[in-house]
């Protein structure tokens, strides 16, 4: 048997099959109204929302932990879900007019899922959040056990009707050698999380998938989007992501051009896996990851320990950090920041680094100054988020120079890492000729940049299907900004998810990219791509993209790859 489904996680594995039924949440009879005390039933409901608004918020931080801040933000748009004033006040409501707090929370949850299930795109997938979070409720209501997600046997290739985010951030990728399930789309929470842990996974497999028996031996290629029972040797052979191994060193491309091929890293626990797929160092170290779940910023010290132990696990190696990036999606409830009508328009980034919070950012660089002055920190790049004038990148460069003067005067070891500046915007974009002269480095955040090129919220799954660095207009911002950096001393990189899909590889060696970053899982496939890739054939890609003024004729030019 051979199923297809979509593609989630570009790898391949190969296990016995075993279901994943959740916990019986059946509801018992609703009594007569007149029977029900609705004060100890508001109490029941507010006792399960207090055990929910716990269990969410661990599995935020163990999210956090395992795979990232980003893919661990899920959680925090969970908390706002089971907080919200409607969904509560019906729920409530119907409490006090005689319904048990099981059925109230079943009732009105199961009206919002069938509302998401019925719209378009990634807001139908956004219905899974919310089952997540009835889920957790109902459970606690009846005082139901959960599934045991996190000690599976070894080789399991885990079948299901659907994964929530909370049930994949509890699988061990050591023991979970695929996910296959009925229902899911690509950029559900639940796949989003699984590529991140590295488990080949196929959504959307259909109903036929059910007809797998528990124990089957089961290949889920998670590049072709296939499921196969019983595979045999050759399907085994031509299983995506089985054919693009591990390489260690620096890959150029079929006529030389040399291609770093770099990991996103949102927290150490990222570094082993990083270092393992081959990555060509860190294209992005999220620094953030230091200052969120907690009640203090970290010191110069713990700052200092997390760069250089980053820089160790990959010596000889570039190594990018990103200045403290918040605001936005991104809050520190600490530093008590404003409540803005647009955050991602507001106070973000760089801007608060030479603001309000000047005195985070000058105990960042001077751990990144010290770190630059350790035994590998030759290789070390500092980069700055969310600059939209030149004179914000010279204020942070005389930041830097004083930051050294200041270590100077007291003795301390320190060094000069390159600099370097994010392009996500489009004034960036329109800026980086005079950006690339005053530094050694332009790094292309495809996922912002593309959200203000559009003029679209990231986060917003209502405009979603705009927010698509295909777009015309995306790919021109990319080329000026590349364009403009030809003929200065500086590297041209890119760091959104855009970077680490294979697919796109050939058009991002066209545009004349020199350092591509991704998540780690998918480094091996993207340099197994720029091995394959002829740098004159790229550019003459690359130019018929240019030329497109369509989506639609993007991918048609791509399509004759």
């Amino acid at each position: 048997m051979k199923l297809s489904g979509i593609g989630s996680t570009p790898l391949s594995g190969v296990g016995t099959a075993r279901w994943y039924r959740p916990s019986d949440l059946t509801l018992p009879e609703q009594p007569d109204p007149s029977d029900v005390d609705s004060d100890a039933e508001q109490a029941r409901f507010e006792d399960a929302q207090a055990t929910a608004r716990q269990q969410i918020e661990q599995a935020r931080q163990q999210a956090a932990e395992r795979v990232g801040e980003d893919e661990a933000a899920v959680f925090e748009a969970h908390l706002q879900f089971l907080d919200d004033p409607q969904l509560v006040d019906d729920i409530e409501s119907a409490i006090g007019e005689g319904t048990p707090a099981e059925h109230a929370v079943d009732d009105r949850f199961g009206e919002a899922i069938a509302q998401f299930e019925g719209m378009d795109g990634r807001m139908a997938e956004r219905a899974d959040d919310l089952r997540d979070i009835r889920d957790r409720l109902l459970r606690s209501l009846l005082a139901v056990e959960t599934v045991d997600l996190s000690a599976l046997p070894a080789g399991t290739i885990l079948l299901a009707e659907r994964l929530t985010p909370s049930d994949t951030a509890e699988l061990d990728p050591d023991s979970v050698a695929g996910i296959a399930t009925v229902t899911g789309g690509r950029t559900s929470h639940a796949a989003i999380i699984a590529r991140s842990l590295a488990i080949p996974a196929v959504v959307g497999a259909g109903e036929e998938l059910t007809e797998i028996e528990e124990g089957a031996d089961v290949l889920v290629d998670g590049e072709a989007g296939t499921v196969v029972v019983d595979p045999d040797e050759d399907e085994r052979a031509a299983a995506g992501g089985v054919d693009a191994p591990v390489v260690e060193e620096t890959v150029s491309t079929a006529d030389g051009v040399e291609i770093e091929v770099a990991a996103n890293i949102g927290g150490e626990a990222e570094l082993d896996p990083a270092v393992a797929r081959g990555a060509d160092g860190i294209g992005l170290f999220r620094s953030e990851f230091l200052f969120l779940d907690r009640e203090a910023p970290p010191d110069e010290a713990e700052q200092y320990d997390a760069i250089t132990t980053a820089l160790a696990a990959f010596p000889d190696n570039r190594v990018v950090v990103r200045t403290l990036d918040i605001g936005g999606d991104k809050a520190v409830p600490y530093l008590d920041l404003p409540e803005e009508t647009n955050p991602f328009l507001g106070q973000r980034g760089i801007r608060l680094s030479l603001g309000a919070h000047s005195d985070l950012f000058e105990t960042q660089l001077r751990a990144l100054l010290r770190a630059a002055a350790s035994e590998h920190g030759d290789d070390l790049a500092v980069m700055f988020p969310m600059a939209t004038q030149i004179e914000e990148v010279a204020a942070a460069i005389e930041r830097v120079e004083s930051v050294a003067a200041d270590l100077d005067g007291e003795g301390v070891d320190y060094a000069m890492p390159e600099l370097g500046v994010m392009i996500e915007t489009p004034a960036a974009a329109f800026l980086a000729d005079s950006l690339a002269e005053r530094l050694d480095f332009l790094s292309i955040g495809t996922n912002d940049l593309t959200q203000y090129v559009m003029a679209v919220d990231r986060e917003n799954d209502a405009v979603a299907d705009y927010h698509d660095p295909l777009h015309p207009a995306v790919l021109r911002a990319i080329d000026r900004t590349v364009s403009a950096a030809d003929g200065n001393d500086a590297w041209v990189g890119m760091c959104g998810e855009m970077a680490g899909d294979p697919d796109l590889t050939a058009l991002l060696v066209g545009l004349g990219l020199d350092e591509l970053s991704m998540s780690a899982v998918t480094v091996p496939a993207v340099k197994q791509q720029v091995q394959q890739t002829a740098t004159n054939a790229a550019r003459d890609l690359a130019a018929d993209a240019l030329a497109c003024e369509t989506r639609a004729e993007v991918l048609d030019v791509l399509d004759e790859i």
